[in-house]
């Protein structure tokens, strides 16, 4: 029989409702600001279309958000016994994939969409990381604790016979009844975009050729890929595990959002001055053969202007301004309006997206806004977090599979569960540093914090730098005093933290 899918959740395999995928597609063309066109009436009654002026706040928001979740800042860190050495493997593995770099741009678009995943793979003896947006990613079977069976999708077009040739890749990911982790490659052809095709050999593309059309590999307890879920319920479908995005619960008011943009835009620029003269102040010059002939009254205005009206038939015609007041203030209040609603919508503090928040704020006022933003952030985190454990977890199962390496030989030995992973998100945005300060300060002082990690914290220097500044202190004060950094942690002596 011939494999054949229209729909990649045709796959009998697939437990989730194709509306989800509907639902994620349109989600992208928000987030692309891919909204089509507009059709109106012209003066004359004609039918036009034209591009909508909108304002992809879709995207605004998930920078946002990305930006204040994760940084570069971020550092990762195992620890325990069994983490001596894979500290420093897994530190390499997110070095050569410029982690740190590519993950706060890939969570954006996570944010937006609603989900995405990251797929560690063994690629000529390293390991790589493969990020899957939310419309590649379809989930086998769920359980309460998360995704552990996907199938991973990703498209290849090729020209073939001066046409387009579309080759869709499906990785499933199964746990079989022994605990075996078991890895299915399918390929599929079509020359409609918009099916999936019939199945084909693996090697009718050169870079799938290498490809085995099954692995199974043993020893696995969690799944090799790692996936986060924008945080909160998925409303639109009860039982789906999948999250959902900026656009599926905020929809209507970006729509507005952009409906009012786009009508200022046509606002000033119905606005431009407009004067309407007699017809014979813009009557053109005749010509004869190549020159043009000067008239007793030729044109008194540049002919580069579009901002006259001709007026025929009234001798009495005087030149009158025609020019419309554009409503400036009443377009501000209401973009402003719509925006604090979207704001709200999202999670994130008034004032984020509008030039004022609501006028003269107080400090209440300023505080409990700073609090949503960081209750979201909060949130966010968890999810965060609980995709980057899965993600060292499963890059630390593939170090065990020695037959995923040419040499055939494990790159490390342990129990990835019990390795200790620490997660440093370097919170500064909402992190007071001279509060920092004085409350580490006092820390040390009533020795709950050692006096190396008061550097490390508070001076940003890792650990090589603040063990050279313990010894250079202990250098210049060999015989300690009441007034030491070693015996009170506080640089000032004892004088109070942060005094001038």
């Amino acid at each position: 029989m011939v494999n054949q899918l229209n729909n990649i959740t045709d796959d009998p395999r697939i437990s989730i409702a194709s509306d989800e995928y509907e639902r994620i597609n349109m989600a992208k063309r928000y987030y692309k600001d891919d909204l089509g066109r507009v059709s109106y009436l012209n003066s004359y009654g004609r039918k036009m279309n034209r591009d909508l002026v909108s304002i992809n706040v879709t995207k605004m928001a998930a920078r946002r958000l990305a930006s204040v979740i994760f940084n570069e800042q971020c550092t990762i860190t195992l620890g325990d016994a069994d983490a001596t050495d894979a500290n420093e493997l897994i530190g390499q593995v997110l070095a050569d994939n410029d982690f740190y770099n590519q993950y706060e741009e890939k969570l954006e678009e996570a944010i937006a969409l609603g989900g995405g995943a990251i797929r560690p793979y063994v690629d000529n003896d390293k390991i790589k990381l493969a990020w899957v947006n939310a419309s590649q990613f379809y989930p086998l079977h769920s359980n309460s604790n998360g995704i552990d069976e996907a199938a991973i999708a990703s498209q290849t077009t090729v020209t073939e016979n001066n046409m387009n040739v579309y080759y869709t890749l499906l990785e499933f990911h199964e746990w079989n009844p022994d605990g075996t982790y078991k890895i299915t490659n399918e390929l599929y052809r079509s020359e409609d975009i918009n099916t999936v095709g019939i199945q084909v050999p693996l090697n009718t593309l050169d870079e799938y050729k290498n490809l085995q059309p099954q692995v199974t590999l043993t020893g696995l307890t969690n799944p090799l890929f790692a996936y986060f879920k924008a945080p909160g319920a998925n409303n639109k479908q009860l039982d789906s595990p999948l999250g959902l995005g900026l656009v599926d619960n905020s929809k209507k008011i970006i729509d507005a959002i952009n409906q009012t943009h786009d009508s200022y835009y046509w606002e000033v620029k119905m606005g431009q001055r407009r004067v309407a003269v007699p017809a014979e102040m813009l009557k053109p010059g005749t010509t004869f053969g190549n020159d043009e002939v000067d008239q007793l009254r030729p044109p008194v205005f540049d002919p580069e202007e579009n901002v006259f009206v001709q007026m025929y038939g009234d001798d009495d015609m005087k030149i009158t301004d025609l020019t419309s007041p554009i409503r400036n203030d009443q377009y501000q209040a209401t973009m402003n309006f719509f925006l604090e609603e979207f704001e709200n919508a999202i999670g994130l503090s008034q004032g984020t997206f509008t030039s004022t928040p609501s006028g003269v704020q107080t400090a209440t006022e300023v505080v409990t806004n700073n609090s949503m933003t960081y209750q979201t952030r909060s949130s966010y985190l968890t999810q965060v977090s609980k995709q980057i454990n899965g993600l060292i977890i499963a890059i630390l199962e593939l170090m065990e599979c020695g037959g995923l390496f040419d040499d055939g030989k494990t790159r490390w030995s342990g129990d990835p569960e019990s390795v200790d992973i620490n997660i440093d998100f370097a919170d500064g945005v909402f992190t007071d540093k001279t509060t920092q300060f004085t409350q580490d300060s006092q820390a040390v002082t009533m020795g709950v914090m050692p006096k190396k990690r008061f550097l490390m914290r508070n001076f940003s220097l890792d650990e090589e730098q603040a063990d050279q500044w313990l010894a250079e202190l202990n250098e210049e004060q060999p015989e300690q005093d009441g007034n030491s950094f070693e015996e009170t942690g506080n640089p000032g002596g004892d004088g109070d933290v942060g005094a001038e």
